[in-house]
C-alpha cells in the first residue's frame, strides 16, 4: 500500500465528526462541570464521554495501536510516545469555552509513528469547520485547501495567545510580561480565542500570523501542529528551537522570521514535560 496510514486518517475523520455529533448535543442541555487541578481547571462529563467514543471507536478498527488522551492521562494514565504508532487525543480542545458556550470548541486527534506526526484532524464543532492534514500532502478545512498568510514582519501580524490565571505567582507575572513585551513591539493586537487547537489553524488558513503558548500539553498541539506546517507554517520552541511535542511549550508562525522574532520577546518560565511528571 502506498499510504499505509491514510485508512486511520479516514477513520479519524469519521470519529470526530461523532464526537463533535455529541458535543453539539451536550450544548443543548445543562454542562456538568468539574474541577482538576484548581477552580479554573475544568473538566466535564462530556469530555471524559467523548474520549470513550473515540479511543473505543479507534481501539474496534486498530487493536494493535496507542494512545495518549488527555482525560486517561488525567486518571493516572502515562503519557508516553514511543515509535508505535499512537493516537494522541484531546476530546474536547476549549473546555472552559464548552462551558460558557463560546464558539471555539475542538475535537484535536493527532496521530505518530516513530515518534513523528503523520497527520492530525481538528474538527471545530460548534463551527462546523473540519481541518485535516497528512504529512506531505497538504493542509485542508472542509475539504478546500488552506495555507498561512506568509506574513515576516512582526509589527503587522496578529498573533494569538491564552490568558488564565496560574497559582505560581511568578509564572503569572512572566505571563502577563510577555504580552505587554509583545504588544509594545508593536503587533496588530493580541487574540485569545480559548482552543490551542483552533489557534494553530487559524494560524494555518491564514486568519492569525502566530500562536504562542507555555503550559499546554500534547493533545493540545499535536492536530494543530500537522495543520499548521502542512499549511506551510512553522512550530518552533518557545525558544526558538526545534519543536519537542512533549515540552509543553510552542510557537506557531507563518514563517521562521516571525517565529524567532516572537521568540526574542518571550521569557520562558518552567512547565515540565508531558513524558516526565506532566507539572
Amino acid at each position: 500500500m502506498d499510504d499505509p496510514w491514510q485508512e486511520c486518517m479516514e477513520h479519524c475523520v469519521e470519529v470526530a465528526k461523532q464526537a463533535g455529533k455529541v458535543i453539539r448535543e451536550a450544548l443543548q442541555g445543562d454542562v456538568a462541570v468539574m474541577h482538576k487541578s484548581s477552580q479554573v481547571d475544568l473538566v466535564t462529563e462530556t469530555d471524559q464521554r467523548v474520549e470513550r467514543l473515540i479511543i473505543s471507536s479507534i481501539k474496534a478498527k486498530f487493536p494493535t495501536h496507542s494512545f495518549i488522551g488527555e482525560e486517561s492521562v488525567a486518571a493516572g494514565a502515562p503519557s508516553i510516545l514511543s515509535d508505535e504508532p499512537t493516537w494522541i487525543i484531546d476530546p474536547i480542545d476549549g473546555t472552559t469555552n464548552f462551558v460558557h458556550g463560546f464558539p471555539f470548541v475542538s475535537v484535536s486527534i493527532g496521530f505518530t509513528v516513530k515518534k513523528e506526526i503523520e497527520f492530525g484532524v481538528v474538527y471545530s464543532c460548534i463551527e462546523d469547520k473540519m481541518y485535516t492534514a497528512r504529512k506531505g500532502k497538504g493542509a485542508f478545512c472542509n475539504g478546500l485547501p488552506i495555507k498561512v498568510s506568509g506574513q515576516e514582519d512582526v509589527s503587522r501580524s496578529l498573533v494569538l495567545t491564552e490568558v488564565n490565571f496560574k497559582k505560581d505567582t511568578q509564572r503569572f507575572d512572566m505571563m502577563l510580561a510577555n504580552l505587554r513585551s509583545i504588544l509594545a513591539i508593536p503587533v496588530h493586537g493580541i487574540r485569545s480565542p480559548g482552543s490551542a487547537a483552533v489557534n494553530m489553524c487559524l494560524v494555518a488558513s491564514g486568519a492569525a500570523d502566530a500562536y504562542y503558548h507555555q503550559g499546554i500539553h500534547c493533545w493540545d498541539m499535536v492536530g494543530g501542529a500537522a495543520v499548521l506546517t502542512e499549511a506551510g507554517g512553522v512550530v518552533l520552541d518557545i525558544s526558538g528551537g526545534p519543536f519537542d511535542l512533549m515540552s509543553r511549550r510552542l510557537i506557531a508562525a507563518s514563517t521562521p522570521a516571525l517565529a524567532r522574532h516572537l521568540a526574542g520577546h518571550i521569557a520562558e518560565f518552567h512547565v515540565g514535560r508531558d513524558d516526565a511528571d506532566g507539572s
